[in-house]
């Protein structure tokens, strides 16, 4: 078993070459030869989790506590996510058992109120009319014949997309190592409850599922579901997809997905319109070059036209290159220049970096870098976005598009 702290210096084992090529075409862990033959130095590529590669186990702990780190899950997943109340990992320090313990605990409170159920349209050849009858497959396969009939109608069941992914979820999580006893019994009893549901088909994309009012207290589990389904696998740049038995989770991915969400809800009482992964730029005239900010947040100037008056870009840490982030300073510069602004900001993890002004010279571009303290209890941290939100503000009101108070 290969044991890391994300963050945290390589460590030496001792692997074959199949094992060490597996690792290497993961990209899971970055990996490089040893003192001597068959020891390995390994550390980890941004990822955290459990997994099972190339027959090697690998276990990356996440350098902030649990319960931090699945607040950020949450809340980055959507602004309608789970609440930090709703997800309780119980005293586990590592990722995966502590996933499995919340998905437990949150599939057996929702489910102890009763299955959820709902309507299911159904298409099948039957010897008694129900529901409507469909004409075009009544002649086409039966030829002129009354019966059997090919009907469709709406059975109301317990086999639905919800109950479908919560069954794909527990069973994948109970062939795990690693839980604990008393999770696989929770596990367990979520699968008695789901007798019915039909499993899904290996290979085939998940289900979808609406967020409603009827399916209210579903939401978390079934947030902690598509997490612990998505993580089978993951594609390569090459569009390799590597199959990993466990749960490995980028944890730049997670960094984004929060400061982005966080953000573009603190910039609402400010009015105006934020715009997350805004796809519609371009570097070059000819449109060869596209643009990505993680956030622009656009407001109105005095002729009553939007404008971009704000963008951000989220980066978990710094490069470990000989370039350090000089290349996150490069970037914004091109947005800021292409979006006609006059600062922009890059917000990263404190302790990866720290906040500090750079003026681009001849430019008149200011770049501000930011850091947000990971470790804060969420309602502290909430607040710190609040405030970042409330400075990002302040220095675009000289611009003439930004009011200077929230509405």
């Amino acid at each position: 078993m290969i044991s890391l702290v994300e963050g945290g210096p390589p460590r030496e084992f001792e692997l074959t070459a199949e094992q060490a090529a597996a690792l290497v075409a993961a990209g899971a862990v970055r990996i490089s030869p040893g003192p001597r033959a068959g020891l390995w130095r390994i550390r980890d590529n941004g990822y955290v989790g459990a997994a099972t590669i190339g027959g090697v186990e690998v276990r990356i702990r996440p350098k902030m506590p649990i319960d931090r780190l699945l607040f950020l899950l949450g809340y980055s997943r959507s602004v309608r996510g789970w609440r930090q109340e709703e997800v309780d990992a119980g005293e586990h320090q590592d990722l995966l058992p502590a996933l499995a313990h919340a998905f437990a605990r949150a599939a057996h409170q929702a489910l102890g109120q009763g299955v959820l159920q709902g309507y299911l349209e159904i298409e099948e050849s039957s010897q008694v009319v129900r529901g409507r009858m469909r004409e075009a497959d009544q002649v086409r396969r039966r030829y002129g014949l009354p019966l059997p009939v090919e009907v469709r109608y709406d059975e109301f069941t317990v086999d639905i997309a919800e109950n479908q992914l919560l069954l794909a979820a527990a069973s994948r999580l109970l062939r795990l190592p690693g839980l604990a006893v008393s999770t696989r019994r929770m596990l367990r009893h979520v699968l008695a409850r789901l007798a019915g549901v039909s499993a899904l088909v290996r290979g085939m994309p998940l289900p979808v599922w609406h967020a409603s009012r009827l399916n209210g207290r579903y939401h978390t589990m079934l947030r902690l579901a598509e997490l612990v389904l998505r993580g089978r696998s993951y594609e390569l740049d090459d569009g390799t997809a590597i199959r990993v038995d466990g749960l490995l989770i980028e944890m730049w991915r997670i960094f984004e997905g929060f400061v982005t969400v966080a953000l573009s809800e603190a910039f609402q009482p400010y009015g105006g319109r934020t715009a997350l992964q805004d796809w519609r730029h371009h570097l070059d005239h000819g449109k060869r070059v596209p643009l990505r900010p993680d956030l622009v947040w656009y407001a109105i100037d005095p002729d009553g036209v939007e404008r971009p008056a704000a963008v951000v870009d989220a980066k978990y840490k710094i490069s470990t290159g000989p370039d350090g982030h000089n290349g996150d300073l490069y970037q914004m510069l091109a947005y800021c220049t292409v979006l006609g602004l006059r600062r922009g900001h890059l917000v990263y993890a404190k302790g990866d970096a720290e906040p500090y002004l750079h003026v681009v010279r001849r430019a008149g571009i200011e770049i501000m870098q930011h850091a947000l303290d990971l470790t804060l209890p969420p309602t502290e941290l909430l607040a710190a976005v609040e405030e970042l939100a409330g400075s990002i503000i302040r220095h675009g009101a000289n611009s003439g598009l930004i009011p200077v108070g929230p509405r």
